[in-house]
C-alpha cells in the first residue's frame, strides 16, 4: 500500500488519540469497496466484511474491519481541503503530464440529494478541475456555501496551469478568474454571455468592426446528428486595458448548428491567440467535463443519489468518486466502458488488485 500510504500520510487525523482503527485502513477499505460499487458507509462495512480475506493482503486490520459509524464518522469530520489536496498531490504524480496547449476545464456540479434537511435548492456543489486530454480529475473543492465562482477560483490555487489552456462556462467570465489563471501559468478561453454587459458590448463592437478575419469551419457527424461549426478569431484590441482584464489578447465568434436546428451563436475570450481551427477544438473539448467526467459520476457512481448530508461527509465522498475514476480510467483496453470496468472490478478480485495497484 506504498502509494495509497503516501496519499494519506499527511492528511490530519480527524478522531479522538484512542480511535481503534488507523485512517489509512479505513479509506483504503472505502477506496476499495466504492470501485467495487458501494454508494453509502453501510455498503462500504458490508464490502469489508465480504472481502476481509483480500483486504488484509494490503492493510492489517488488527481490530478487524470497521463498523458503518466509523465510516461515516470518518468522513464526516474529516477536513475536506486537506482530502482534496492529497487527492490533488496525487494525481499530479499519478498522470501523464500535460501536452502544450492542453485543455482543462473547470465546472460545478451539484450533489443533488445530499443537501441539508430543508434545502433542497442549495444542493452541495463540487467544483472539478478536468484534464480533457488524459480524461482525469486534477483536483475538486466543495464550493463554500454553495459559491462556485469561489469554489472555482479555490480548485485552480492547486494546480500549476503552465501550458495549458483553461476553459469555463459564463459563470466564471470575471477579472479574478482571468487574474489567477495567469498568475499559475496558463491560458484561457471564458465564454462571454450577457452577465458581464460591458465586456459583451465592447466584444460585439469590435467583431461588427472587423475588416478580414481568420475563420474556419468543421463538419462532424455521429450518433444521428450532424454538426457545423464555424469560427471566427479577431483581435481583442484595447479591451484588457478598457476593462483590466489580464490577458485579453483575442476574441472568439463561434457559430454552431445542429442538424437543421437555428444556429447558435457564442463568444470566448481568450488569452492565447488561436488559429480558428484550434478555437473551435478547445471550445469544444471543454464539454468532455460533462461527457466525461459528470456522466460518469451520475450515470455509473450515482453521486447525485447519496444520501450523507451530514458535516464533511458530501464532500469527502465526492473526492473518493473521483479517485475512483481516475483509477479505472487507468486500466483496461480504452474500449471497455467505464461502467463494465467497475463492474469488473466487483465480480474479479484479480481486477480489483489489478486496479488498486495502479497506486504504487
Amino acid at each position: 500500500m506504498t502509494g495509497f500510504g503516501m496519499f494519506v500520510a499527511d492528511l490530519p487525523e480527524p478522531r479522538a488519540d484512542n480511535a481503534r482503527h488507523d485512517l489509512g485502513d479505513i479509506l483504503f477499505i472505502a477506496l476499495a469497496a466504492v470501485l467495487c460499487g458501494a454508494q453509502s458507509c453501510s455498503e462500504m462495512a458490508e464490502f469489508g466484511r465480504a472481502k476481509e480475506g483480500l483486504l488484509r493482503r494490503f492493510v492489517a486490520l488488527p481490530h478487524g474491519v470497521p463498523s458503518h459509524d466509523t465510516f461515516s464518522r470518518v468522513f464526516r469530520l474529516l477536513d475536506p481541503e486537506a482530502f482534496g489536496a492529497a487527492f490533488a498531490r496525487f494525481t499530479a504524480a499519478f498522470g501523464a503530464a500535460l501536452p502544450d496547449a492542453a485543455v482543462v476545464a473547470i465546472d460545478g456540479k451539484a450533489m443533488r440529494r445530499a443537501h441539508e434537511c430543508g434545502k433542497a435548492h442549495m444542493p452541495p456543489v463540487m467544483v472539478t478541475a478536468w484534464a480533457a486530454d488524459t480524461r482525469l480529475a486534477l483536483a475538486c473543492v466543495a464550493s463554500p456555501d454553495g459559491n462556485e465562482v469561489a469554489g472555482a477560483l479555490a480548485v485552480l490555487e492547486m494546480l500549476d496551469l503552465t501550458g495549458t489552456i483553461v476553459t469555463t462556462d459564463a459563470l466564471h467570465c470575471h477579472r479574478a478568474m482571468a487574474k489567477t489563471i495567469r498568475a499559475h501559468g496558463g491560458d484561457y478561453a471564458l465564454a462571454l454571455k450577457g452577465n458581464q454587459s460591458g465586456l459583451l458590448r465592447d466584444a460585439r463592437a469590435c467583431l461588427d468592426a472587423a475588416g478580414d478575419v481568420a475563420q474556419a469551419e468543421t463538419v462532424t457527424t455521429g450518433h444521428g446528428r450532424r454538426e457545423r461549426r464555424h469560427a471566427v478569431v479577431i483581435d481583442a484590441g484595447s479591451m484588457a486595458d478598457d476593462h483590466d482584464f489580464s490577458g485579453l489578447t483575442a476574441i472568439v465568434r463561434l457559430t454552431c448548428q445542429r442538424n437543421d436546428s437555428p444556429p447558435t451563436e457564442r463568444l470566448y475570450l481568450l488569452s492565447r491567440h488561436l488559429d480558428p481551427e484550434q478555437a473551435i477544438a478547445v471550445t469544444r473539448a471543454h464539454w468532455d467535463i460533462e461527457n466525461g467526467l459528470h456522466w460518469s459520476l451520475d450515470v455509473v457512481l450515482a453521486e447525485d443519489n447519496l444520501r450523507c448530508r451530514k458535516d464533511n461527509a458530501p464532500a469527502n465522498l465526492a473526492v473518493l468518486n473521483r479517485l475512483a475514476l481516475n483509477l479505472v480510467r487507468a486500466v483496461d483496453d480504452p474500449k471497455t466502458s467505464i461502467r463494465r470496468r467497475f463492474k469488473k472490478a466487483a465480480w474479479n478480485d484479480d481486477y480489483l488488485i489489478s486496479v488498486i495497484s495502479h497506486m504504487r
